[in-house]
């Protein structure tokens, strides 16, 4: 327990410190970027493959997630988050990240356990991979080449990057912001309303 809370701690200050302020300038350009899912497939912590064309016409919050950092409890208020506006258009995809801490160590299978019986997550879930450096997955090489992506680094786990129903990636939140802040979902019901 003390070396999970003291791997939480020093990225928390940094957090803090830095943030990831996306400023108008860059939200307004993402409005022009190609949709970050175009002739993109995801392999999901099953092994099986899904073609990201399916996430067209909705809006999607990407998350990279882990098992064992404090902030894992936030799976139970993205499966809310999920239960509560997935009618309306809203996916969730979820991508186990062993970058931060080692705070993702389990296979497919201990993944898919954890979060099922303890947060009973419904959305999908995509291999574990890397979300930053010259190693990360296709997914996150998209979104952090885009206006709104490259304000900064993936600093820790439970990142969350909001794109709306064109593919765009038009916001993105820290580790801090819970999944049920007023701020995230202000932002999302905003990009659920516009067709």
């Amino acid at each position: 327990m003390h070396r999970l809370l003291q791997a939480t701690l020093l990225p928390l200050t940094l957090i803090t410190m830095i943030g990831c302020t996306v400023s108008e300038a860059s939200k307004k350009a993402a409005l022009t970027e190609p949709s970050v899912f175009k002739n993109l497939e995801l392999t999901m912590l099953s092994g099986d493959k899904m073609n990201a064309s399916t996430m067209d016409g909705k809006v999607v919050l990407v998350v990279n997630v882990a098992s064992q950092c404090g902030f894992t409890p936030q799976y139970e208020g993205l499966q809310k988050l999920y239960a509560t506006y997935q009618s309306q258009g809203l996916e969730i995809i979820a991508v186990p990240c062993n970058q931060f801490g080692g705070q993702e160590p389990g296979d497919p299978k201990e993944i898919d356990a954890m979060i099922k019986s303890k947060y009973g997550v419904m959305f999908p879930i995509l291999s574990k991979q890397d979300v930053k450096g010259g190693t990360q997955g296709e997914l996150f090489d998209r979104l952090l080449n885009t206006s709104v992506g490259q304000t900064s680094t993936v600093k820790w786990n439970f990142e969350k990057f909001l794109i709306n129903r064109q593919g765009q990636l038009v916001d993105r939140f820290t580790s801090l912001t819970k999944p049920g802040s007023d701020d995230l979902k202000a932002a999302i019901e905003s990009h659920l309303a516009k067709r």
